[in-house]
């Protein structure tokens, strides 16, 4: 006996974006719910949707207002933003309001349902961190705390170590500025001690730390660690 499938309930005003993500997603297995505004997409929450595309611009409320809303009633369902380009105040806002990542419009079908995965394993990992993390060259022992790079190992900082581990619980995910800082230091830390120690843990994990292929800048937002591989 098959799953039923995951419902992905679509939240966006423009009937082409619609039919467009309604043909990718049943495409691959899942069942879509569309909402053309902030009103219908409310009343779709009782349908129990496995994970949201919100795009920010609707006609009957601030999507942000609307996210602010699922989230006061549904605290765990993923949520992937669809912002226009140039809009890093609102994808900030929107990661600081609870979404778990964004795609810019226009958008590849492929990218989108990148970040849907991401979003879907996250939520997973969520109740509890992997034991063992790789992706690529980098392996970190969270239970020894044992980071090694191409089976060497490598000596961080205690707070070098802090950062990564962080990165490490929500390795796929955009991580802002100011939820590192709160993680770390506290909301009032200048941010350039937050640049400082990606810089560092960068010359140790990165096999060329001015293209790094781990920890990812999200320019004007914050980073994204590689997500872990299989």
């Amino acid at each position: 006996m098959n799953a039923a499938p995951l419902k992905v309930l679509v939240i966006d005003d423009e009937p082409p974006i619609r039919k467009l993500l309604r043909m990718g997603l049943s495409t691959q297995g899942y069942a879509v719910l569309e909402a053309p505004n902030g009103k219908t997409a409310l009343e779709l929450l009782a349908e129990a949707p496995g994970l949201i595309i919100l795009d920010l611009g609707l006609p009957d409320m601030a999507g942000l207002d609307l996210l602010r809303t699922i989230r006061t009633r549904n605290e765990g369902v993923p949520i992937v933003v669809l912002s226009s380009r140039g809009d890093e105040a609102g994808k900030v806002r929107a990661l600081d309001l609870g979404a778990d990542d964004y795609v810019t419009k226009p958008f590849g079908m492929e990218e989108l349902l990148a970040r849907m995965r991401t979003a879907l394993r996250h939520q997973l990992q969520v109740h509890g961190e992997r034991p063992l993390f790789r992706a690529g060259d980098l392996s970190v022992d969270l239970v020894r705390r044992i980071v090694k790079v191409c089976d060497a190992e490598v000596k961080l900082s205690p707070k070098e170590y802090d950062l990564l581990r962080v990165l490490i619980q929500h390795a796929g995910k955009v991580l802002t500025h100011r939820f590192l800082l709160r993680e770390l230091w506290d909301e009032l830390t200048d941010p350039q001690y937050l640049r400082v120690y990606v810089r560092q843990l960068r010359q140790k994990i990165e096999a060329d730390p001015e293209r790094p292929q781990h920890i990812l800048t999200e320019t004007g937002i914050g980073y994204r660690l590689r997500a872990p591989d299989g």
